[in-house]
C-alpha cells in the first residue's frame, strides 16, 4: 500500500491560525517601496493558497476580498472543514484535498496573480518542491506575485539535532497504535529529561537549552506539522532564489515589514557592509546571518513592472490604512534584531491618534493632517506603517465600494465563527470587509459581540448574557491559570472583561464593520 501522507503527519489537525501576510491586499505597501507595480486586486483577480491547513486564512480572504480563491491541502479533513467556511459565508472559492501532483495536472485552474504558500515549502520533500516550482510556472499570471515562507538554515543550524533527535524518538520509542499527539508528549518529556543531564551539545550551541523548553510548552497539533513530519528542509535565500529563477520569478521584498527598518536591525558596520554586496542572494544571505534570521516571509515577482519615483510616490499616498488594535494598548516601545528601543512619541503618537477613529485613510491624507509636524513627513509614515502593520496595529483598507460588496459574506463568515465560539474558543479571528482580512477577537469578545447586537449594552448585561451560554454547559471562566467555580466570581471576572470589551474594544469592532 503506498503511503498517501508522503511523509507528513495526518492523524492530527493543524491548529487554527491567522496568516495576515496571505492577504493579498498586504503586500502593496511593499511592493510599492520596492518600486514595483502590485498587481490590481479589486477586478477579476485570483489567488491560490498551497497547503492551506484548516484553511482559516483562505476562507476569511475568499469572503471579505474581491479576490476568487483557489487552494489546495492535501488532508481531507482539513480541506472538508475548509469547505464549510467557504460554504457559510457564501463565497465562490475552490478548495481541494489533491496531491500537489494531482492539482498541478489539472487543467481547469485559471492563471493567478498571487499564490501563496504559508511554512509548507519547508516541511515537503525535494519532489514536493519541484511540483511546487512546476505549479507557479504553469498557473502564475506575468506581473503576478508569490508569497512564501520558510525556515532559514542559518537561523535553525543549532537546533536542527535537537529536532532530529525528537522525531527519533517518535518514529523508534513510540508504538504504532499512539497517536501522533501521544508520541509527541513521550518525545517532548524525553528532551525535558535530556535537557536535566546538561549535555555538552546545549552547552556548546546557546540556542539549544532555551528552544527545547519552547517547545515543551507548546501545542502539540502545532509541534506535529511544524517539526514532526518526515521532511523538513530549512534553507538559504541563496537556494530558494535558485527555485524562484526557475520559475522566471525575482525577488520583489521582505513580507516581514520590520526587516525595512535597518536601524534597529542592523549596526552601521554591518548596513555600510551589505550596501557593498551588488549580488541580492548574497546581500540577502549576509544580512540572515548578521540577524541571525530564523524564518524569511518573502514577496516574489514574475515580471516586474518598475514605478519611477513619481509614481513611488503617487501611489503611496493613495494607500488606505485602518487601525485593527486598539488605541490604548499600542506601546512605542520596539524590539528589533539589536535590541528594544523607544519610538519617538512627537512623531509616533500624533499619527496613532489620527487613526483612532477607527477610520480607513490615505497616507495622503496622513501626510496633510501631520503637515503641522515637522518632524512628520511622508517617509516617516511609511516607516511608521511597516512597524504597526508588521504588529498588526494597523492595516491595508479596501476601497468604500469594495467594502460595501463585501460586507454580506463577511457578516455571514462571522455569524458562523461567533455561534461556533459559543462552544469552542479554538477560532480567535473574526473577517473584516474594512481590511481584506482577519481581526483578533477571543472567544469573549466574540460572544460580547453577539451579545451587543442581542441588546446587551451594559457590561453588567453582557456577564450574565456570557454566563447564560457558559453555566449549563459546566465551564467556568479561567483567571490566572485558574477556573473560577462560582457564579459570583465568574459574573465578576466576566462583567470586568465586558468593561474592557465596551471601553476599549467595541469602537474598534464598529469601525472594521464587525459589529
Amino acid at each position: 500500500m503506498s503511503d498517501w501522507t508522503s511523509g507528513y503527519v495526518a492523524d492530527i489537525g493543524y491548529t487554527y491560525g491567522y496568516y495576515k501576510e496571505l492577504n493579498p491586499l498586504r503586500m502593496r505597501l511593499a511592493m510599492i517601496n520596492a518600486g514595483i507595480t502590485p498587481p490590481d486586486f479589486t477586478k477579476g483577480a485570483t489567488g491560490c493558497e498551497l497547503g492551506f491547513g484548516q484553511g482559516l486564512s483562505t476562507a476569511i480572504h475568499a469572503a471579505a476580498s474581491p479576490v476568487q480563491w483557489f487552494g489546495n491541502d492535501f488532508l481531507p479533513s482539513q480541506a472538508g472543514f475548509a469547505q464549510s467556511l467557504v460554504q457559510a459565508s457564501g463565497a465562490q472559492a475552490q478548495l481541494s484535498d489533491e496531491s500537489f501532483a494531482q492539482y498541478l495536472a489539472r487543467d481547469d485552474l485559471p492563471k493567478f496573480d498571487f499564490i501563496c504558500l504559508h511554512g509548507v515549502w519547508t516541511w515537503v520533500s525535494e519532489e514536493n518542491r519541484q511540483l511546487i516550482v512546476a505549479f507557479i510556472r504553469k498557473n502564475l499570471k506575468v506581473g503576478g506575485v508569490v508569497y512564501v515562507s520558510y525556515n532559514t538554515q542559518i537561523g535553525w543550524a543549532q537546533i536542527m539535532p535537537l529536532r532530529r533527535l525528537l522525531v527519533q524518538h517518535v518514529q523508534r520509542m513510540g508504538s504504532a497504535g499512539w497517536g501522533s499527539s501521544y508520541k509527541i508528549n513521550q518525545a517532548l518529556q524525553f528532551a525535558k529529561k535530556l535537557m536535566k543531564t546538561n549535555p555538552l551539545h546545549a552547552t556548546a550551541n546557546s540556542q539549544v537549552g532555551p528552544k527545547a523548553e519552547e517547545l515543551i510548552g507548546q501545542d502539540p497539533h502545532y509541534l506535529a506539522h511544524e517539526y514532526f513530519n518526515r521532511d523538513w528542509h530549512p534553507m538559504d535565500f541563496a537556494d530558494m532564489a535558485e527555485y524562484m529563477a526557475n520559475t522566471k520569478l525575482e525577488y520583489a521584498s521582505t513580507a516581514n515589514y520590520l526587516d525595512l527598518i535597518e536601524a534597529i536591525n542592523l549596526t552601521q558596520e554591518q548596513m555600510t557592509l551589505l550596501a557593498e554586496i551588488p549580488d541580492t542572494a548574497l546581500r540577502e544571505n549576509t544580512r540572515d546571518f548578521c540577524v541571525d534570521k530564523k524564518f524569511r516571509k518573502d514577496y516574489w515577482v514574475n515580471g516586474a513592472i518598475n514605478l519611477t519615483q513619481l509614481q513611488v510616490l503617487e501611489n503611496l499616498r493613495t494607500e488606505r490604512v485602518v487601525m485593527t488594535k486598539p488605541r490604548g494598548t499600542i506601546s512605542l516601545v520596539l524590539e528589533g534584531a539589536l535590541g528594544v528601543a523607544d519610538l519617538a512619541a512627537d512623531v509616533y503618537d500624533p499619527i496613532l491618534d489620527y487613526l483612532a477613529d477607527y477610520q480607513p485613510r490615505t497616507l495622503g491624507e496622513l501626510e496633510q493632517a501631520m503637515a503641522r509636524h515637522e518632524k512628520i513627513g511622508l517617509q516617516e509614515i511609511v516607516q511608521a506603517l511597516f512597524i504597526f502593520i508588521h504588529r498588526g496595529e494597523i492595516q491595508s483598507a479596501q476601497a468604500d465600494s469594495v467594502i460595501e460588496q463585501v460586507l454580506p459574506r463577511t457578516q455571514a463568515l462571522n455569524n458562523f465563527f461567533i455561534d461556533r465560539a459559543r462552544g469552542s474558543a479554538d477560532i480567535a479571528f473574526l473577517a473584516s470587509p474594512v481590511t481584506g482580512g482577519g481581526i483578533e477577537a477571543t472567544r469573549f469578545q466574540q460572544l460580547f459581540i453577539k451579545g451587543y447586537r442581542d441588546g446587551c449594552e451594559s457590561a453588567l448585561a453582557l456577564a450574565h448574557y456570557v454566563w447564560m451560554i457558559l453555566e449549563p454547559m459546566g465551564e467556568g471562566v479561567m483567571k490566572m491559570g485558574l477556573i473560577l467555580q462560582s457564579e459570583d466570581e465568574n459574573i465578576a471576572e466576566l462583567t470586568q472583561r465586558a468593561e474592557d470589551f465596551l471601553r476599549r474594544d467595541l469602537a474598534m469592532y464598529q469601525g472594521l464593520r464587525l459589529v
